[in-house]
């Protein structure tokens, strides 16, 4: 089943067990977050299935999950490596200056000048801040593919208009 309005929240890791539990590998800010979510797809290429999960919890470093219909370690083997979505309503609503991946992907990356730097392709976590994976026009004066632009507001990042799709950045277009 298809469901058009889905967020990757996480993967689905090794069979830990022989009772069909697998290992969580959790995309949210706060690991354990992933469970707070009432209801979980798993699937991949935007294809996804509902599942029910019955119980979770932490072992060692990891989180591991037991889901329903998934008694045995051969049953559980299948969904090794799938992803984990959810519907994209049942995200919290963030403030006005706040702004999901998702939000920002599609956006076009225009400087203080006006020139376009290209769209925001992906996005990447760096540990000391996040940075806008930007794909080049065809035609880039400056013969670029691709920049990575640090999303550090108040530094690189003045302005992001979300009903114009657009990112106003402090940004050389050579670089």
């Amino acid at each position: 089943m298809s469901h058009p309005e889905t967020v990757i929240v996480g993967r689905l890791g090794a069979v830990y067990g022989i009772k069909g539990w697998l290992k969580v590998n959790s995309f949210t800010e706060q690991a354990e977050a992933i469970f707070e979510y009432s209801s979980w797809m798993v699937g991949k290429d935007g294809q996804f299935n509902p599942v029910e999960v019955t119980e979770w919890r932490r072992h060692n470093h990891s989180l591991i999950v037991k889901l329903s219909g998934f008694d045995a370690r051969e049953q559980s083997q299948t969904l090794t490596g799938l992803e984990i979505a959810v519907a994209a309503e049942q995200l919290p609503e963030l403030a006005e200056d706040e702004f999901y991946w998702r939000d920002l992907l599609g956006m076009r990356v225009v400087n203080r000048q006006g020139y376009d730097l290209g769209k925001v392709t992906d996005l990447m976590e760096t540990g000391s801040n996040d940075v806008l994976v930007v794909k080049a026009n065809l035609k880039d004066a400056f013969g670029k593919k691709e920049r990575l632009i640090p999303f550090v507001e108040s530094q690189m990042v003045d302005s992001v208009d979300q009903c114009a799709q657009i990112i106003t950045v402090d940004w050389d277009p050579g670089f």
